[in-house]
């Protein structure tokens, strides 16, 4: 205990307080781009942030509104009619996962293929270096929690990107370039060896700059101040007693109806997937690479979501985005998510006007650090170096996300996966060498239907007047369908004149070696 609090404190406080400022705007966005209230997004956040934070196995995963949920909460709230309905759906899902807690279901994440969560990692990176392009040169019109391809705007990344060029607004610049170069150069040892420099974190510092700039705007440069669109957007509240008004109550009155049925079991499963896959994707992260029950974090997750319906929040999820920044800030405990969700609920009351005065051009350039670790050159040659194997599907899933989202760009890299594991597995499960007219057909493994037609035409290339030796010895099961491929082939032998030695199993191949 007194090394949680000792040794690891100062490193999950700088910490949490870099997922503060990205979770701040992220939870904002998320919220605004669902169709729901501004603070349902930072009630999620703090939710995701304490409850969840302190219920996961996981010491490094953050939790809090996420953007791969954004079109289902839209059509959602559309579909059941108002915010309060479809909060009660985010109650019973809530529910449904502690129920796929509880039945163990958490392990469906030790199938996903390391290649695709690798490619989902640097996919993440790249849209985050992407996105925030445009809020970097001042051109705010999408949303910061915006993170699928397509735009309900009819504009994509690309065409956002093109119009931040043309419209974008001078003030930003000035602000983003030292912001960077103050993330950039708080990597350098000596001003990390600095007492008074690093004892606030550098995402600190590049975000009072921004206020500072953008202040010294209106007495020098009056036409280069950000306002507005620019700036962070939280509720400002006139006392204590509007306290209240910031959360909303569910409403049950369609429970009865399949439609709510249908919301409340999507948002689980969907939420679901999303927070096992983050699990995963942060386990790999984490430099001491400790490993999370997934099946406790489902149960997480889903008291969080009954507890953020039940006030008026949005689905929780465990984030990568987060999950990122936290370990990469250095992070050690769970302690750096809980203080990140304690930091949303009391300066978001506190202090909301400081916060309004955040411009999105000094965010952009933590997102882009962010991005940039997530992204590097050098995982794309380690994952080059490994094969074709792990190489194309880590290729396909980054590719794939780009220009879908999130769920479907997982869904193709998994098949581009699966379709390298059956490749790999038709050329190890079965193997026909030759030396002087002499063959060796080995079976180095259990054999299934999947290796039938490399086996059929590996057999048929047998020429006449030869010996071989079908040896299944290593083989502890062998499908029917294999046994009938090697029955035909042992029958019709002695018409091409070739002589059979079976070495594991019987002529008639009934029982397995």
């Amino acid at each position: 205990m007194n090394e949680l609090f000792g040794k690891n404190l100062k490193y999950d406080l700088k910490s949490s307080l870099v997922v503060f400022f990205v979770a701040l705007p992220l939870c904002l966005g998320i919220a605004i781009a669902s169709g729901a209230p501004p603070m349902s997004g930072l009630i999620a956040g703090i939710v995701g942030g304490i409850i969840v934070g302190a219920l996961s196995g996981s010491h490094v995963s953050v939790s809090g509104p996420a953007a791969g949920l954004t079109v289902i909460v839209l059509d959602s709230i559309s579909s059941l009619g108002t915010f309060p309905l479809f909060l009660a759906a985010v109650i019973v899902a809530g529910l449904f996962q502690v129920g796929l807690g509880f039945l163990k279901a958490g392990v469906l994440c030790y199938y996903f293929p390391h290649s695709v969560i690798k490619g989902m990692l640097s996919a993440i990176g790249l849209i985050l270096i992407l996105k925030q392009i445009p809020h970097a040169i001042g051109y705010d019109k999408d949303l910061m929690g915006a993170m699928t391809f397509q735009q309900t705007d009819n504009q994509n990344t690309f065409s956002e990107i093109w119009l931040a060029f043309q419209y974008y607004s001078p003030g930003a610049i000035p602000i983003i370039l030292i912001a960077l170069i103050i993330l950039i150069g708080f990597e350098h040892h000596k001003i990390k060896k600095n007492k008074i420099l690093s004892a606030f974190p550098p995402a600190l510092w590049a975000v009072v700059s921004g206020i500072l700039i953008n202040q010294l705007y209106f007495a020098f440069k009056p036409e280069w101040v950000l306002d507005d669109e620019h700036l962070v957007t939280i509720p400002v509240l006139n006392g204590v007693s509007e306290l209240g008004s910031l959360f909303t109550l569910p409403d049950f009155g369609l429970i009865g109806t399949s439609s709510f049925w249908v919301v409340a079991a999507t948002i689980a499963i969907i939420g679901s997937i999303e927070s096992l896959l983050s699990l995963e994707a942060g386990d790999k992260m984490d430099p001491q690479k400790r490993i999370s029950p997934p099946s406790r974090e489902l149960m997480a997750q889903g008291i969080g979501n009954t507890v953020s319906g039940l006030i008026g929040g949005l689905p929780v999820t465990a984030v990568i985005v987060r999950t990122s920044a936290n370990i990469t800030s250095g992070a050690k405990t769970k302690l750096s998510a809980i203080f990140h969700g304690i930091l949303l609920a009391v300066l978001v009351v506190a202090i909301p006007v400081l916060l309004n005065k955040i411009p999105l051009s000094c965010l952009a350039a933590v997102l882009f650090i962010v991005g940039y670790k997530l992204a590097r050159p050098s995982i794309f040659v380690h994952e080059w170096e490994k094969g074709l194997n792990q190489f194309l599907p880590f290729v396909a899933t980054i590719i794939a996300i780009l220009f879908t989202d999130l769920l479907t760009g997982i869904g193709i890299g998994m098949v581009v996966g699966i379709f390298f594991v059956i490749k790999t597995n038709f050329k190890q499960a079965i193997t026909v060498t030759e030396r002087n007219g002499n063959y060796l057909v080995k079976l180095n493994k259990d054999v299934s239907f999947l290796n039938k037609a490399p086996l059929k035409n590996n057999l048929a290339m047998i020429p006449e007047n030869s010996f071989v030796i079908i040896n299944g010895i290593k083989a502890k099961f062998i499908d029917q369908d294999i046994r009938d491929v090697l029955n035909a082939f042992i029958e019709s032998a002695h018409d091409k004149n070739i002589k059979i030695k079976i070495e594991g199993f019987d002529y008639n191949l009934k029982e397995n070696a």
